[in-house]
Formats: structure tokens, sequence, C-alpha cells
């Protein structure tokens, strides 16, 4: 009958949970002319073909000190793990000590022998072993609980690795897009510097008047002004960037400073379908073994609705000397069952069963949460970065053709045949359709590393080459 119920364990047995009806269906926002189905590697930032970016992020997957942090509660889980399946063992105690002075039970069997009492060493040593039984569950359903708790430990160590790849990129990427907006506010100031020189001419030549010279140098200095913003939001980037590989701002790679050119991909972005995002997502895999853990902590706390019976057992001995422990005069054994139970107030474990029955409820409800928050952000990331990559078209259809009406009105100013106004306008429709192309470009940089990001790579470690 032992053996029987040692094979019971009260409490729901864990069933994997149902996602959200559609969640698994196709992704409604993948675009054929920018998206594949096929399914994204872990390793995605490797589609930039970037040697640069590369190595930051083995860099950074390698010294990120968050990253160490979730290692360290991944151990430190494992760890309870390892102690929950000690319960499933004989507990053993060991004591041995030695005593010099009066012992009270000694001195009452001299006064009744007519001896006085006396002052001796006493010795004593034990050994306690206890084997809880585990009729009902309690000790298994601790073991599955803790190895639930482990197994999301994983699962949140693998959450910081996909956002560590996805910040070590967007960083890495926003230091390169604002060198390319740095080069093209340069060029700007350029190609107006050039043309403030000429209206110059022309004024002291007569030919111009001095309002059209002061529109020309306000042009020219609204132009100069947006080079030190610039210029600082790129530091701030290369200081992030600096952060994530786990360094200090004086140790920034110099490696990212001359980068001028955003990552972009060469072909269509493969994200898959949305049931291999359910299976990607770390996150989701964090909240089913959170629901896991939540299930078997109810059968934990049935279990102490019921008695817990343990066999314990004793054997040690006590004696003034030291060869007396392993005499038979000094010998001290024992062995018997012993029972625990809160009977007959079952108030505390039936509310201890109640709210582990809430804990789970609240485990499921955060599971379908994230399931909705998955899709949610995997959506609206390919939403934006198609919405992108038409507005960068667009953008780049402008600003060829500002460049042909700039070199228009350059002919024509020097010819005399177009005012100093109609050259300004031209000007400042080329400096903002350049800096307009340049913000998209590091816009759909940005974008396509949340898209990523929202499909969940990045995660498992990479063979080596």
């Amino acid at each position: 009958m032992l053996a029987l119920l040692g094979g019971c364990a009260v409490g729901p047995t864990y069933h994997p949970p149902t996602p959200p009806t559609g969640a698994q269906a196709p992704l409604v926002s993948v675009s054929p002319a920018a998206e594949s189905v096929a399914e994204p590697p872990d390793d995605w930032w490797r589609l930039y073909d970037d040697p640069e970016l590369d190595r930051l992020e083995q860099q950074a997957l390698a010294a990120n000190a968050d990253l160490a942090v979730a290692q360290a509660n991944l151990s430190a889980a494992r760890a309870s793990l390892e102690g929950a399946r000690n319960g499933l063992y004989p507990q053993t105690n060991a004591h041995l000590g030695a005593v010099y002075g009066r012992d009270p039970a000694t001195d009452e069997i001299l006064e009744l022998t007519a001896r006085p009492p006396q002052t001796i060493w006493l010795f004593d040593d034990v050994l306690d072993v206890s084997y809880e039984l585990d009729l009902f569950g309690h000790v298994r359903r601790s073991v599955e609980a803790a190895h639930a708790d482990a197994e999301a430990a994983v699962a949140a160590r693998d959450s910081v690795r996909i956002t560590v790849a996805a910040e070590t990129a967007r960083a890495y990427a926003q230091t390169c897009a604002l060198g390319e907006q740095l080069t093209v506010a340069k060029r700007s100031l350029e190609i107006v510097g050039r043309e403030t020189e000429i209206v110059a001419q022309r004024h002291d030549a007569g030919a111009g008047s001095e309002f059209d010279l002061v529109r020309s140098q306000e042009l020219d200095a609204q132009v100069r002004a947006a080079i030190p913003p610039l210029e600082g939001q790129r530091r701030a980037a290369i200081f992030q960037l600096t952060a994530l590989l786990g360094l200090t701002p004086s140790q920034a790679p110099p490696e990212v400073d001359g980068c001028a050119t955003p990552p972009h991909l060469a072909a269509l972005m493969p994200v898959g379908d949305g049931a291999a995002l359910l299976k990607r997502r770390p996150d989701i895999r964090l909240a089913d073994r959170r629901l896991a853990a939540a299930t078997a902590r109810i059968g934990v706390a049935t279990a102490e609705l019921y008695p817990r019976i343990s066999l314990t057992g004793f054997y040690g001995g006590a004696s003034a000397d030291l060869s007396g422990l392993i005499a038979e005069r000094g010998l001290a054994w024992g062995v018997g069952p012993a029972i625990s139970w809160t009977f007959p107030n079952m108030a505390g474990p039936r509310a201890k069963v109640h709210a582990a029955k809430a804990g789970a409820n609240a485990a499921l409800a955060t599971f379908d949460s994230t399931v909705l928050q998955a899709l949610k952000e995997t959506e609206q990331a390919l939403a934006t970065y198609g919405a992108e990559l038409q507005h960068h078209e667009a953008l780049a259809d402008a600003q060829a053709k500002a460049r042909r009406a700039l070199d228009m009105a350059h002919e024509q100013f020097v010819d005399g045949s177009l005012s100093t106004l109609d050259l300004l306008t031209s000007e400042q429709a080329l400096v903002a359709a350049d800096s307009a192309v340049a913000a998209s470009d590091a816009a759909l940089a940005q974008d396509q590393i949340a898209v990523f990001k929202a499909l969940g790579g990045g995660w498992r470690p990479n063979p080596p080459p």
C-alpha cells in the first residue's frame, strides 16, 4: 500500500496551454516585396554581411553585464533545483561533541549510589536519519516546481540575449546612420557655401542686393547649426554601444567612429510564420514555464492537507570517556515512524491551496497576454518597416528631382535668368531632401532591427565557424 501511495501526487498535472485562437495563423503584415516566409536565422545580424557588426555582436554576447546577471540568476535557479531534489533522499545529520563539566543526569546517578558529584568529560556522538515517504507528492511537486523555475530562468536569460543582440545592432546602426547624416549635412554646407560665395561676388559687383546676400548667409548658418547636434547624438550612440560591450566610455571602440553607412539587407527579410514565432520567442517559453511552476505549487499546497509521514532513526552514544562511546554501556539507538499533520485546523493549508490556484490562473492569463503581445509587436514592427520602405522610395525620388532642379537653377542663375530667391529655394529643397533620405536610412535600419527583435532571434548559442 505504501508503494502504491508513493506513486501518487495530489494536485493538477501540468499540460501545455492552448494559445489564443488564431495565434498560429500566418503573419498578416508580411509584404512579398520586402519579406519572405523563410525561417529567420538565429544570428540574424549576419544577414547584413557586415564584419564589424558581427564582431560587436560576439563581443557583446560574451561581455555584457546584464547577460552576466541573467546567467547568475540561472545558476541560482539550478542550485535551488538541486536543493529541492535533495528532499527525494534520506536526510542525515551527524553530531560529535565533548563537554567538560557537571552533568545533571550523571550527578543524580552518583547521588543514588551514595557517591559525591564529579566534574568530568562527557563525550557524545549521534547519527540522525530521516526519510519522508512522500505519499502525496509534496516533495515531487516541489521538485517539479523548482525544475520549471530553472527552465524559466533559462528563458529569461535567452530573452536578455535577444535584447543585447538587438540593442547592440541598434546602437551600431544609429552610429553609422548619424555618420551618414553628418556627411550629408557637411555636403549640404559645401553646396550652400559655394552658392553663398557666388551671391557675395555678385553683390560686390553690384549685381545683387544686400537682402539676397543676407538670406543666403542665413541658409548657410541654418545648415551649419544642424551639424553639432548630430555630432553629439553620434557620440551618445557610441557610448551606448560601449556600455553594451561591457566597456567604459574611455574604452569606446574606435573602429565604429568612421562608419558613415548604416547596415542594410541585400535580400528579402526572412520572417517565418506565426506558429514558428510562438516557438522561437523566449518570453512565451518563460510564461509557459512559470505556468508549469505555478501548477506544480498547487500540488505542493494540496499535499499539506494530508499527513506527512517519515521514517526516522538515530544511532550513537554518550560516555565519560572515548572508549565508552563504542562500548555496549554507552550505546543508544532507535528507529520508528513519525507523522506530522495540521489536522483538525485546516484553514491555513486550504488558504495556501486557494492562493496557489489563484497564482496559476494569473500565470495562465500572463501566458495569453504574452502571446498576444508577441504577435502585436511583430505585426507592428512589420507594418512600420513596410511603411518606411515606401516612404524611403518616395524620398529618394524627391531627392533626385531636387538635385536636378538645383543644377538647372545654378545654370540659370549664372546666366542671369533666375533670381536669387529661386536659387535659394532650390538649395533649401535639396538640403531638406538629402536630410530626409539620410533620416529615412536611419529609420529603415532601426525598423529592420525592431522586426528581428520581435521575431525573437539571437538567443541560441552560435556554433563555432
